[in-house]
């Protein structure tokens, strides 16, 4: 980059792949309906690949974009190719069939501009309008605090973060489950972070994610894909100085209560919920530990690590939910 070029201040990175058209215009108008200049603003739409390429949709858009066309890799492909592309001081993931609401991510972009931090977390709506509600934000924190005493909403289109923070840190290609081992390894390295709560992200309930459910393969690869990031954080925490480990060794309990969870809602079997539990137990992330994180936390925990337990909650998750 020239010396006298100035850097973006925002990279927004748009993973795309089969989106419908409108849907991804729709996500691009929210980005550039923003206060953001030309000058501070990068938007990057990555097609992972899609049979149709949208590319004639964003023509209209012109040089208001990058439009980069890669061979099909799955999401944390695309959004390494983004982090590749990306100049800006700070980073961005956006679906490309959900889109920002507007005049709410402002209010993030004012605590970028004001605070310079290295991470801002904000919540999301199921809705494409939202109100602001004008809390003051919370920090600064580090990463590590704010894990230690809260339970992380690890979706990575859930915060903006500052790009030099990352480091070698990217997307393990070829997961499910990506963004719970990118989030909690991200805020570690994060020592200003603020908490906004305003919904400024709009997040539209994806109904083709509901068509694998009855999957037996797919629901089975999802299950490893949480037991390998497990096994992931927990020998990670295992290297960590006391503080960051307890942070980490919070969400690792956290995951492991939602695999154990997932793994009877989706077998319905006793005897696989407890064939996973004998591999967590030679990890030696079972038994759960006896923590007070939340009241739904400690109710299973002490389900669960025990054997009739175990089988009352098979029986009764069988008959009162869906596969999921």
């Amino acid at each position: 980059m020239a010396a006298e070029e100035k850097r973006p201040l925002v990279s927004f990175i748009i993973s795309c792949y089969e989106e419908d058209s409108d849907m991804l215009k729709e996500c691009v108008g929210s980005i550039l309906a923003l206060t953001l200049s030309k000058a501070e603003r990068e938007i990057i739409v990555v097609d992972d690949g899609s049979t149709n390429s949208p590319v004639e949709a964003l023509l209209e858009y012109g040089d208001d974009l990058i439009y980069v066309r890669k061979p099909n890799g799955g999401l944390s492909s695309a959004r390494n190719k983004g982090l590749q592309l990306a100049l800006g001081e700070y980073i961005q993931f956006v679906d490309a069939d959900d889109a920002l609401i507007s005049p709410v991510y402002e209010r993030c972009l004012d605590v970028v501009r004001y605070h310079q931090p290295e991470m801002v977390m904000f919540d999301f709506s199921s809705e494409s309008r939202g109100k602001m509600t004008f809390h003051t934000p919370i920090g600064p924190v580090t990463g590590a605090e704010y894990m230690r005493e809260n339970n992380l909403h690890a979706v990575s289109w859930g915060y903006i973060f500052k790009k030099d923070i990352l480091h070698s840190l990217r997307f393990t290609e070829g997961l499910v489950h990506e963004d719970e081992e990118f989030t909690p390894l991200l805020m570690l390295r994060c020592e200003r972070l603020f908490i906004l709560d305003e919904k400024a992200y709009f997040y539209r309930k994806r109904k083709g994610s509901l068509t694998r459910r009855n999957d037996i393969q797919w629901n089975t690869h999802r299950l490893d894909d949480q037991e390998s990031i497990i096994k992931t954080l927990y020998h990670k925490a295992g290297t960590l100085p006391s503080a960051e480990r307890k942070a980490l060794q919070r969400r690792v309990d956290q995951l492991t209560m939602d695999y154990l969870y997932n793994t009877i809602c989706i077998t319905r079997s006793v005897n696989i919920l407890n064939e996973r539990i004998e591999r967590l137990r030679k990890l030696g992330q079972f038994p759960l530990p006896k923590q007070n994180y939340t009241t739904k936390y400690s109710l299973f925990r002490m389900m669960v690590n025990n054997t009739v337990g175990r089988k009352m909650m098979v029986h009764t998750i069988s008959l009162t939910t869906k596969t999921i």
